[in-house]
Formats: structure tokens, sequence, C-alpha cells
């Protein structure tokens, strides 16, 4: 069942109601087709019942990829709009915390400098001059001394108080900041739920394209023929068809297969390259190959402007295993027009991790799935913005991107 998902002028996300489903289509059987063939407009009009199908089973195809693409572009610009928005909430309750240390250490040096100005006496060093004139050297210079502390003082104060007000104003606009993260996090979650669903529902589409096909081609076969067709060959016709598909697939497994076997017998020692698979404190690197661009600000290879790259990529051929770098829930598996076919998993203690450009038919994991440290999650591709095979790599925590080669390191993980 398809959800409407749209973008309004003000930026957030609106989710329509549920698209009503459609009425489930209306396929032949064998004893409409052997009826048809008895007159000729009865075999026509049940070609053309078959063509309409097949015509809509191909509709229904690409109209639920356009709107699970249009669901994953929402989902995109509301993830990216969440981690702009995280970064920025962290950047300025950083620098909060940071006035907020000076302002205390300017309120401890203007009271320091409060309490030696008490302890000298003040103005009341004037009225000894009177009955001490013997000292008055003595209580001179001590009342000089007293005014510069005045002075300091009151310049210590001001500051402090400049300090106080810095740091208040930025606890302010960190709070705001936080306000809009909250925000767009629970719009974002919303469109990488809807986005799952228009993915799953193409898939749905697909299978169902794929299911009645071959049996439809052959119904139409058996109208078209001059002879008699027999139920039975009938049957073999559409078993041989299933068959040819099932090679098909098959042969384009086994060199997916053979493209990651010869991926993981390659030698990853030293020159950048990496292993994976090897599960240390509950972490694993997750896929061989050759380290690329690492997480930093980069001149983007097809875009061609400086950006933040936001993950580690890995290069190696296509089909190269890759795994998951810890336990967790698989949070989203589909496609997006930024990473092509990629895997999100939750790790829990807010801790993330995406794996991204997955080879078409590559995914091995489902949403809402648990897997383990090191499970095969997908097979390496170059699908969406993508000069070559490779893995785009993400650690998030609280769905902020930081560095994943250093955090995998930190874990013991040996990488490189």
């Amino acid at each position: 069942m398809a959800i409407a998902v749209g973008i309004a002028t003000t930026g957030t996300i609106t989710l329509g109601a549920p698209a009503p489903a459609a009425y489930a289509l209306n396929y032949p059987t064998w004893d409409d087709v052997k009826k048809a063939r008895a007159n000729t407009a009865a075999k026509q009009a049940e070609i053309k019942r078959i063509d309409d199908l097949l015509v809509q089973l191909q509709v229904n195809v690409e109209t639920k990829e356009a709107e699970a693409r249009a669901a994953a572009d929402v989902f995109e610009a509301a993830d990216a709009a969440f981690v702009e928005a995280a970064q920025k909430a962290e950047s300025l309750q950083s620098q909060a915390d940071a006035a907020h240390t000076v302002a205390e250490e300017s309120r401890l040096q203007a009271g320091q400098m409060v309490a030696q100005l008490a302890r000298q006496g003040g103005s009341d060093l004037s009225a000894n001059l009177f009955v001490n004139a013997g000292e008055a050297d003595t209580l001179l210079s001590k009342l000089g001394y007293a005014s510069k502390l005045t002075e300091q003082s009151e310049g210590l104060y001001s500051k402090a108080l400049q300090d106080m007000n810095s740091a208040q104003a930025l606890t302010d606009q960190a709070d705001v900041a936080a306000e809009e993260r909250e925000r767009l996090r629970v719009e974002a979650e919303e469109a990488m739920a809807a986005a799952q669903v228009a993915y799953d529902a193409a898939q749905a589409a697909l299978a169902e394209q794929e299911e009645h096909r071959i049996v439809l081609e052959e119904q139409r076969r058996a109208l078209e023929a001059t002879e008699e067709v027999t139920e039975a060959g009938f049957a073999e016709g559409v078993r041989v068809r299933e068959e040819q598909e099932r090679q098909r697939r098959a042969a384009a497994a086994a060199a997916a297969a053979a493209a990651a076997a010869a991926a993981g017998g390659a030698s990853h020692n030293g020159g950048g390259s990496v292993a994976s698979g090897q599960v240390v404190n509950g972490w694993a690197w997750p896929a061989a190959g050759t380290l690329r661009s690492g997480y930093g600000m980069r001149l983007h290879p097809i875009y061609n402007y400086m950006r933040m790259h936001n993950g580690q990529d890995v290069s190696n051929g296509g089909g190269t295993p890759i795994y998951a770098t810890s336990a967790g829930r698989v949070i989203y598996s589909g496609y997006s027009s930024g990473f092509g076919n990629y895997v999100k998993i939750d790790h829990g203690n807010g801790m993330s991790s995406i794996y991204a450009h997955i080879l078409n038919g590559g995914l091995r994991v489902s949403h809402g799935q648990h897997v383990g440290a090191g499970q095969l999650v997908g097979l390496m591709g170059s699908t969406g913005p993508s000069t070559g095979n490779h893995l785009h790599f993400e650690i998030r925590r609280n769905n902020v991107p930081i560095d994943p080669l250093d955090f995998v390191r930190a874990k013991g993980v040996p990488v490189g």
C-alpha cells in the first residue's frame, strides 16, 4: 500500500493518508484459455486481456518504483537537514560550555579581587591618616594600592558580567538549535519509515510481475498457436520458461559470488588495503578492499565542489561481501538517490551504521531484521552517484556522522 509523501513549501514533510489498495488483477485460468480458442472473437478478447494484464503489471512496477524514489528523496533531504541541525546544535553546545567555563573563571577572579580589596581596608585608610600621622607614608602607599585594586576589580567585574552574558546567549542559541534538531529528527524518522514502505511496495510489485509474467506470456502463446495445445503442454511450457529464468538468476548469482571470492582472496596487506570479517570486542570492519576517500572535506568526484564526506570509502570488485560492523537491527534496507541501494543498522546506545552503493539485487537483509557482528548484509556495487564499485561506510552517534575508521580502530579492530 503506497503512502503519499511530499515536502511543503515550508520544508516540512507531510505524510498523506494511505492510498486505496488496487483491485486484485483477474488472471486467466487454463480453462479460460481453452474456451477462448473456440472462436476468433473470444480468442482476440483473451489475448487483449493478457496484453492488458502484462501492461498493468509493468505500469504497477514503474509507478511503485517512482513512488519509492520520490519517498527516498524526501527521506534523504530530511536526513541531511537533521544531520546539519544536529551538527549545529552540537557545535553551539560546545561553544556554550566553553563560554560558561570562561565566565566562571572571570567570576572567580573578580571575587578574589573584591576579597583582596576588602583586606586592604578600602576607603577607611584615609581616615587612619588623622589618627596615625606617624605611619602616613605606609598608609598613603596602601591607599594608592587600594585605588588600583578598585579599578582592577571593576574591570574584572565588567569582564565577568560580559562573559556570563555571552555564555547565556550561546546557551539560548544551543537550546533553540536542540529544539530544531529534535523536530527534524522526528521528520527524518517519519520520512525513513515512508521510504521503507514505498520501497517494499515496489519490490512487491516487481515480485508480482515476475510471478505472473511467464504464465501470461505462455497463455498468450497458447492462444496464438495454430495447433491444439493441451494443458500438459501448456504446463510444460511454463515449466521450461521458469527453469530458464531460474538458470539465468543462478548464473548471475554465481558470477557475483565468483567476483566476491576473487575479491576475498586478494592480498590485503599494506598499501591502504584492509581485510574484513574479524570481530573484535563486538565490532568488525565491514568490507575487504582499498581505503579511498576518508572522513572529512573533499572535492566531490561527481559534483566537483568541496563538501563534507561523512564516511570512509572502500573499493573492491563488484559483488565483494559487505558485513555488519556490529550487531543490531536493520532500520532501513532500500534505495536512495544519494546512496544508491543501502542498509542502515541501529546498534543501540545511539550508535548506527550505513552501508551504501550496494549492487542491484545485492541487498541481503530486510527492514526489521536483527543481525550479528560480521553478518553478510550486502554485496559491493556502484549504485547511486558513484564512480566505481565501492562501499561508502558511515558510523553515526545520535545520527551525527563521526570518523568510522577512527571509531572502529578505537574498538580494537585491526584496520590497515
